[in-house]
């Protein structure tokens, strides 16, 4: 086996490789194809049709053996040309954020989803794409046609899930979410156990409250949107209930779907009932806004065999602080005072505790200010119009301008005396007055910053009561993420069924959101999850080709470095820094 090669001097010269010797019952055309095989693994080029004559297959492993053990070629050089690409040639493509996604990725087999589904009977397609949106909602809540150009586009969600990305359609993102709503009550029991069992979770205590998000559109033939309180002040617009029951460290154990115009007080029966199915070993205290709160409901928990804490939804009248118990000066986690009084009343056997606040006084106060300054305003236009030409006089029509004031004001119109002074004859009004009540008003004044805790435990300790009602800030701080950070609001779909898996696609994406959070406030990083995203989306997945020497493209995807604090957040969720190990390929350069 000879080389050919070229001197200094530039003559061509041959170099004996190997003395192979004479070679029996080896054919001509077996020894052409040896020196084929041979000159393709020396050059590393691929061989297309699989060699099928053993004989050649043999001798031509032997020889490659002997040329590499004797050292008569240098294999080693042939790698590091291969690498020795221009750099004029390089480019960067399919540049993909990675990095939140691989969060959620890593999370959604931790809260072991696929296995649930699979157990569902859900094939493998099926599950990928439930993760693929899942996850999706979570680092981009959008609609199912934004969310599937940013698949496309942006993420590199289907490289981690495994769905074919070219199978991707807004249509089987809204199928997908359907059939998860399909199974909503036995996943969120399976949710609900599984972070109990990962994070030692006992649910003493969980959080019972309601909020509303309002509908884009007239939705005409909807069953669930109604008109209602809306508490994004969205009275223009229909809205549906989400109730949600969720336990300190806000995972949710229940949610309930309601139209838009049930009351508050109208949905504690059935929650109990479910909420009975999930902690059937203990009763849990429950802890309850003070819309929720009415004298039924509190029976109601209190017959079912639960305690409650809440707050009061009548300010006491007839009290007086209990004798053997001191005022208390707590600081709040926002560094402010509230003082504490137990206090008791003859109206019921529940433990009382009067709180005054300085800074909800303050804030009370400011609103009592505009209120009065607008109302006010009202009497004075009803006034003006009376002096006016053409302006409103009658008094029946004066009597209907005042009306719709105190019903635009209920708070300040009743410390306010109005008088009116008519032409009885013209039924006319002439004149109108107004005047504080100074007592009523001064009783107003007194009481701002000052409400009530009730509950039925046995527990006579102010700071503990405070402080289990204080939990309810946690559910506050689920609907602010559900939607703010999730998007929850406002909902676009046309029909009830779309409606409901809209919100449960939601709900399941804070699943992923909240189990990580809670694992980055273990380690004392508490940003919010825009914030987490933010960080996660700097992480890349990048494909970088080049020509080497022997007019190849060498493609390598690769994932970006993750920056410090991405590497502080993969840290605290134990995941590793890159999701992918490095992908490379090797093909010839397309003719000219």
């Amino acid at each position: 086996m000879i080389e050919s090669h070229r001197n200094s001097d530039g003559r061509v010269c041959h170099r004996t490789l190997l003395n192979v010797g004479f070679l029996e019952n080896v054919f001509i055309d077996q020894l052409n194809k040896i020196q084929s095989h041979l000159n393709a693994r020396y050059k590393k080029q691929e061989v297309i049709f699989e060699e099928t004559d053993a004989v050649v297959k043999s001798m031509t492993a032997e020889l490659w053996h002997r040329l590499v053990s004797e050292k008569r070629i240098d294999i080693n050089w042939v790698d590091k040309a291969e690498r020795q690409v221009d750099v004029d040639t390089l480019k960067h493509t399919n540049v993909r954020e990675v990095g939140t996604e691989w969060m959620c990725y890593n999370t959604w087999n931790q809260l072991q989803l696929s296995e649930f589904l699979a157990a569902q009977g859900w094939n493998e397609t099926q599950i990928k794409l439930a993760a693929t949106q899942v996850i999706s909602r979570a680092a981009y809540p959008a609609s199912e046609l934004k969310t599937s150009s940013w698949i496309k586009e942006n993420s590199a969600v289907c490289e981690l899930t495994g769905y074919n990305m070219e199978q991707l359609t807004k249509d089987k993102l809204y199928q997908s979410a359907l059939h998860l709503y399909g199974v909503k009550t036995p996943l969120e029991k399976h949710l609900s156990n599984r972070t109990n069992t990962l994070f030692d979770l006992q649910d003493k205590i969980i959080l019972y409250d309601l909020t509303n998000t309002y509908f884009e559109g007239r939705k005409e033939a909807s069953k669930m949107a109604k008109r209602g309180r809306s508490k994004e002040k969205r009275s223009d617009a229909k809205l549906v209930v989400l109730a949600m029951v969720v336990n300190i460290e806000g995972f949710i154990k229940y949610t309930a779907i309601h139209e838009g115009n049930i009351a508050d007080c109208q949905t504690l029966s059935s929650m109990i009932d479910k909420l009975a199915l999930q902690t059937n070993h203990h009763k849990p205290v429950i802890v309850l806004d003070a819309g929720i709160a009415t004298q039924e409901n509190l029976a109601l928990i209190q017959a079912k065999g639960y305690s409650y804490v809440c707050v009061s939804r009548s300010r006491l009248k007839d009290y007086e602080m209990v004798s053997n118990r001191l005022s208390v000066i707590l600081e709040t986690k926002s560094k402010n005072e509230i003082l504490i009084k137990a206090v008791q009343t003859d109206v019921n056997t529940d433990y009382y505790l009067e709180i005054t606040s300085p800074t909800k006084a303050l804030k009370e106060e400011g609103m009592k200010n505009l209120f009065e300054t607008r109302y006010e305003e009202a009497l004075e236009n009803i006034r003006s119009s009376i002096h006016k030409k053409s302006g409103v006089k009658k008094v029946g029509k004066v009597n209907e301008r005042i009306g719709r004031a105190k019903q635009k004001y209920p708070s300040i119109h009743q410390y306010y005396n109005i008088s009116i002074t008519a032409d009885e004859a013209n039924e006319q009004v002439t004149n109108i007055t107004w005047e504080k009540d100074q007592m009523l008003h001064q009783k107003k004044t007194d009481g701002l910053g000052v409400y009530f805790l009730r509950t039925n435990l046995p527990i006579k300790d102010e700071v503990i009561i405070w402080n289990i009602y204080n939990t309810i800030r946690e559910i506050e701080s689920t609907f602010r993420t559900l939607k703010t950070d999730l998007d929850l609001r406002p909902i676009y779909h046309k029909n009830d069924e779309s409606t409901m898996a809209h919100l449960h696609l939601g709900i399941l994406a804070y699943w992923l959101v909240n189990t990580i959070r809670h694992q980055l406030k273990a380690h004392n990083i508490k940003s919010n999850w825009q914030e987490i995203v933010r960080i996660g989306n700097t992480q890349k997945m990048i494909t970088t080709s080049g020509q080497n020497t022997f007019d190849k493209i060498i493609s390598i995807r690769k994932c970006s470095e993750p920056n410090q604090g991405l590497k502080q957040l993969f840290d605290a969720l134990n995941a590793k820094h890159k999701p992918f190990r490095k992908i490379k390929s090797v093909v010839h350069k397309p003719p000219a």
